[in-house]
């Protein structure tokens, strides 16, 4: 038996030891992750060998049905208009860590914690909730302490599409749609949080004037933990349309088309893996947490889910979906009008893409049920029996007017590139299929992506269960599918990121920390004859 190295003195701080060039961890300490989502709270805590031992969650509308919530939020009567009340967000805090205590949780084995709210959303904190912060009275909960202390009581979230004006604005004062893309990895959004700022400062001027500091989601849930307000991290703050993703500063242009003092109400951005301080003693006092447990930065979900799912350089997650969605490691970004470019959450020199598809697996339900009498099997079937390629036949499907890119009708081209009104069922299940995938693969390329020597597709939802379609994905990207579960991936990567916080500051990869978390499934390997039979789309 060989014996353990402990020279690595920063694994050794954190509770890891490095054996048989593997590295494990003390039993004894937890690592907590936690997920401020749209519909609910959630949290889950690893051990040092990054085995789960504890999960919580707190449902928003059944759990705190006082807030009147549907779906976690309130869509207002424009219907563009979509908010979600800050101390719900509190008041789920508290309910969820006196769970933890009533289930005897282990506060005290906590080292780190780390987390993740939904992108976009932002938190108006009014004049003097610093001090608030700062003396929260451990005999109280926080929402009875918070109550007064927010400037905007309904916060607006990802899911608000009402500052179109502010977008254009936006995109003027940076010279461009395409101009703004490359400075902030988007085009002006109107659930990005500048666009939000603006349309806050313009409306509701006295609310704007009582605010001292404006968090993201994440950024403010770190802060209750903190008992100060959090930076916001570089990678959530690429969802904002106001952070140069190069420099890692925010853009002046930006800042000065959104707010005055915009700086000073945003504070610094920081690394994703910044330490930012000790817990709150607050929560040493009134849950039994460790004076020394530390408060990593917080993240956005998405950010926080590529963690979770450990992507690695050349790695592309597909989530197949209501819509489908695709997370990317990009080294050299290209922004463009379609999809986003994020400052990566685990690497400083890295960058991570994502792209919506809004018609995904309710298309493929309207062409199963066309074309296979909405049998998955006749469906799969008619998948195996048509060949790669689909002999040149190949179909764009829009059910609803599609986010990337903006087009709606179905399109469906011969052999000889002319469009023709129909195909047979079989031909037209592998035109749909074999279309979306192209798709997703053009403009993810668009973006800066580019298939490696080891490239994964990590698949996950409702279609991931059907291997003839992974087929297909994996015929496309002319790389090997694995399957993974991703229904607590925000959750767990905050988890993956507390702990990978306690070291980063000492060199510490990412990957290095988690590489010994369980592995996806291989499930399918591309055809021999793929990359020269399958060609990019014609959009």
């Amino acid at each position: 038996m060989r014996s353990c190295l402990f020279t690595v003195n920063p694994l050794r701080s954190a509770g890891v030891s490095v054996c048989s060039g593997r590295m494990a961890a003390g039993r004894d300490s937890l690592y907590l992750g936690l997920d401020f989502s749209t519909q609910q709270l959630k949290a889950v805590v690893i051990d040092g060998n990054l085995n789960v031992v504890h999960q919580s969650s707190v449902q928003f509308d059944s759990e705190l049905p006082d807030f009147r919530t549907q779906g976690g939020v309130h869509i207002h009567t424009d219907r563009l208009t979509v908010t979600s009340p800050v101390l719900m967000w509190v008041q789920a805090l508290d309910l969820l860590l006196d769970k933890m205590k009533r289930a005897a949780f282990d506060f005290a084995g906590v080292r780190a914690l780390s987390g993740s709210g939904q992108q976009h959303g932002s938190v108006f904190w009014r004049t003097g909730a610093s001090e608030t912060l700062k003396h929260l009275d451990p005999d109280h909960n926080l929402e009875q302490l918070l109550h007064d202390s927010f400037s905007v009581s309904d916060s607006p979230v990802w899911m608000d599409s009402s500052s179109s004006k502010q977008c254009l604005d936006l995109e003027a004062a940076a010279g461009g749609a395409e101009r703004l893309a490359e400075i902030t990895g988007s085009r002006g959004y109107e659930r990005f949080t500048g666009n939000q700022i603006a349309k806050l400062r313009q409306t509701r001027p006295d609310e704007f004037m009582d605010t001292e500091r404006i968090s993201l989601v994440s950024s403010f849930a770190a802060s209750l933990f903190l008992g100060g307000y959090a930076a916001i991290d570089y990678s959530d703050g690429s969802g904002m349309n106001l952070l140069d993703i190069r420099t890692r500063n925010w853009s002046q242009i930006c800042l000065e088309a959104t707010a005055p003092h915009l700086d000073q109400l945003l504070g610094a951005a920081l690394p994703s893996t910044s330490v930012l301080g000790s817990i709150s003693s607050y929560f040493v006092h009134r849950f039994g947490f460790s004076e020394s447990c530390r408060v990593v930065s917080f993240t956005g979900d998405n950010p926080a889910s590529l963690a979770g799912m450990r992507l690695q350089p050349g790695d592309i997650a597909v989530s197949l979906g209501t819509s489908d969605t695709v997370f990317l490691w990009v080294q050299n970004p290209r922004p463009a009008l379609e999809g986003h470019v994020f400052c990566s959450p685990v690497d400083q020199e890295a960058f991570m893409a994502l792209l919506c598809f809004k018609n995904g697996s309710l298309t493929r339900e309207h062409i199963s049920n066309e074309c296979a009498g909405g049998s998955w099997e006749v469906f799969s079937a008619m998948l195996r029996e048509t060949p790669l390629g689909n002999d040149g036949n190949i179909g764009f499907y829009f059910d609803t007017m599609e986010i990337t890119p903006p087009a709606v009708g179905i399109h469906r081209f011969d052999s000889e590139d002319s469009e023709v009104s129909s195909f047979s069922p079989q031909v037209e299940v592998r035109a749909l299929v074999e279309g979306q995938f192209l798709s997703r693969r053009l403009h993810a390329e668009r973006l800066g992506y580019s298939i490696l020597p080891g490239t994964r597709v990590l698949a996950t939802g409702g279609a991931s269960s059907n291997k003839e379609i992974l087929q297909v994905l994996s015929d496309v990207f002319n790389a090997p599918v694995y399957t993974i579960d991703l229904s607590d991936s925000a959750c767990l990567g905050s988890a993956y990121r507390a702990l990978h916080g306690l070291l980063a500051e000492s060199g510490v990869s990412f990957l290095d920390v988690v590489k010994n978390a369980p592995e996806p499934q291989r499930t399918t390997t591309p055809h021999p004859s793929a990359k020269q039979t399958l060609l990019l789309p014609r959009v």
